[in-house]
């Protein structure tokens, strides 16, 4: 899903694993004053690895799935 007005991007996975119901969000993304913001982060490595490896200096991310007080203590920006 791609909201670029709201610059909101989530990737999202349905269907079917078998019998049993597949719904939910892999990642959702928003971009806020220029960073991007990881709001979620269901990927096995972590989707920031890849936006690092793409050129996104790791000052441009932020973790938004941590809380404000904790985000200070990973290798990314705070806010």
């Amino acid at each position: 899903m791609f909201d670029r007005e709201a610059d909101r991007y989530l990737l999202m996975a349905f269907g079917w694993d078998g019998a049993k119901r597949v719904h939910g969000c892999i990642f959702h993304i928003d971009i806020i004053n220029g960073k991007l913001w990881i709001q979620r982060d269901g990927t096995e490595h972590g989707i920031a690895d890849d936006l690092v490896a793409h050129g996104v200096p790791k000052d441009h991310i932020v973790l938004g799935f941590h809380a404000p007080d904790l985000r200070q203590y990973t290798e990314y920006a705070a806010a």
